[in-house]
Order: C-alpha cells, then structure tokens, then sequence
C-alpha cells in the first residue's frame, strides 16, 4: 500500500507553497528526468553504489574465505567478532568516522604527525569518505552473505587440484574462485542495494555535498514539501533495484551454467 501510495503520488502536480493539485500527468516525470540536476544525483548514486560494493568485496573476501575454510575452535568467536558491528547503530558508526576522517580527526593528525603532510587531507564532506565509511558498515553483511554462500567450496577438491600440479595461484583461480563466485555475487547485490538506499551515511558524512536519491527524496519531501517530485524520484530508485536484480539473475545463471557447469562443479 505505502508503494502504490508513492506511484499514485508521483502523477500529481506539486503547487507552490507545498499543496498539491490532485490529478493524472506525467508533468512532473518529465520535469524530474529532464532536469541535468536529478541526472547528476543519479549517477552519483550509482557511483557511490559501484564503489562501496567494490571496495567492501575486496575487503570482505579474505576474511570471509578465512573464516569459512578455518578449523579452528574459535571459529564461532571470529564469526561473531566479524559481524559484532552490526550492534552498533550505522548512525553511532558514521559518526565514529566523522571523527575519524575529519580535518582534526585520528587520520589527519597521525599523517601530520609523522610528517607526510602539512595540511590536512580532505577525507570528508566529500564522495571519497562517504565510501570509506559505508564500505566499513557494509562489510559484515558482506562476510555473513559470503560465508552462507560458500558451502560448495570443497577442501578436498583444493587438495585434489595440489596433488595434480596445480599451485596456490591457479587453485585459488581454477578452483576457490569459481565455487565461491555465487556466494559474492549475492554479497554484492546486498551491497550495492542497501548503499543504493543509504541516506544516513552520505548526509553526515558527505556534509550536504554528496547528493544520493535517498537525500533528495528526504530533501524535496521534508525540506521542500514537494511530494510529487520526492515520489518520482523514489520510483526510480525502484527502478534501479529492478535493473540491479535483473543484472544479478543473469550473472548467476552465467556463473552456473558457464563457470561452475550444470552439476555445480568448475567445468
């Protein structure tokens, strides 16, 4: 109901002053994508979206294949360490990071300190620190996600690759990769839907300088009373969650029939 309340909202025409003329047009859609402004936010949004799922995949990948793979007995306590910031509200952590990255922060004053700069570095209010916070924030999901995604990943087929000749790189290419490839194709999706999404974030960190569609939204409908826009504007961000999902269907079904083969074994 809350979405069909959006859609019916975005054919209505916005009037100064915050009232709203009810009505049927595809005025404000055509006000909204002809606008080079909302273009600008979009593609941020996807760039931000891009980066962070790049960056926390990197990251994430190691510790997730080290935690799956470990025999250890402290495996459930590394597992538990691993994921230990989801207690920690995204808000409290963001603002963790704006301490941590302003000009004043724990990065600026050790470089100076050390000598590698004069001047503070600019880590925040900017794209660059909204990616270096989320990507941190994002990264337990992704090891979670990546973890329950690895149950195809065979010690013994890895041993079996070794004892035919095969060394670290080309096992961890032929044979790590490819098992554990759906489980971080998923981490991805998760990634880049919940980044896509983000608002708290981008405006702390991003100082109002970093324009997402989860701001403008709250910007035209809080800040403006602009409803109409704020609910087209929600549309598409829907419809990149559509075009996201349908890129993911397809690369899974590539991985599995080309990569991993019919039976889920590398071909």
């Amino acid at each position: 109901m809350p979405l069909v309340w959006v859609a019916r909202m975005a054919f209505n025409e916005p009037l100064p002053g915050g009232a709203i003329r009810q009505t049927l047009t595809l005025g404000t859609f055509a006000d909204v994508l002809g606008d080079g402004h909302y273009w600008r936010v979009i593609w941020q949004t996807v760039e931000l979206g891009v980066l962070v799922t790049v960056f926390t995949l990197l990251l994430s990948y190691p510790l997730a294949l080290f935690l799956a793979r470990t025999t250890s007995r402290w495996r459930g306590l590394l597992i538990a360490l691993a994921v230990t910031p989801l207690l920690i509200s995204s808000v409290a952590r963001t603002f963790g990071w704006m301490a941590i990255l302003g000009n004043q922060g724990v990065v600026n004053k050790t470089l100076q300190s050390i000598g590698v700069t004069d001047t503070p570095i600019q880590l925040a209010n900017n794209l660059t620190g909204v990616v270096i916070a989320s990507t941190e924030i994002y990264m337990p999901f992704a090891i979670l996600v990546m973890i329950s995604g690895f149950g195809r990943l065979d010690p013994e087929l890895e041993r079996a690759a070794a004892s035919l000749g095969a060394g670290r790189p080309a096992v961890l290419r032929r044979v790590v990769l490819p098992l554990t490839l759906p489980g971080v194709l998923t981490a991805g999706l998760l990634v880049f839907v919940l980044s896509l999404s983000g608002y708290v974030t981008p405006r702390l960190i991003g100082g109002g300088r970093v324009f997402v569609l989860a701001t403008e939204i709250y910007d035209e409908a809080i800040t403006s009373l602009n409803w109409p826009v704020a609910a087209v504007l929600s549309i598409v961000l829907l419809v990149l969650f559509g075009l996201v999902i349908v890129v993911y269907t397809r690369l899974q079904r590539f991985v599995e029939r080309r990569i991993l083969g019919e039976r889920g074994t590398p071909s």
